[in-house]
């Protein structure tokens, strides 16, 4: 029996989408990317919907799949950082 391979069926996950965050009290900028290159996105302080949709879409503009893996990190602007000190 010849083998034959699965398409789209059992196959792990493969690629990851990267994410950086510059945060402030007003707005935050969300750059995203693959080995393509990145795209870059300025969104209001805490809007965490805007975050998940940015992320949905760079995924398929990468053709990665809904579940893929993301990869991120931050830098709180100094307010920020001096209340995360404090707090």
């Amino acid at each position: 029996m010849p083998d034959t391979a699965l398409h789209g069926q059992n196959t792990t996950i493969t690629g990851w989408l990267y994410m950086a965050f510059e945060l402030s009290d007003k707005s935050w900028k969300q750059s995203l990317g693959d080995e393509l290159g990145p795209s870059r996105h300025t969104l209001g302080a805490g809007d965490l919907n805007a975050v998940l949709q940015v992320i949905a879409k760079a995924k398929a503009h990468c053709g990665l799949a809904p579940q893929a893996p993301v990869r991120s990190c931050y830098e709180a602007g100094r307010a920020r950082r001096a209340a995360m000190r404090v707090g």
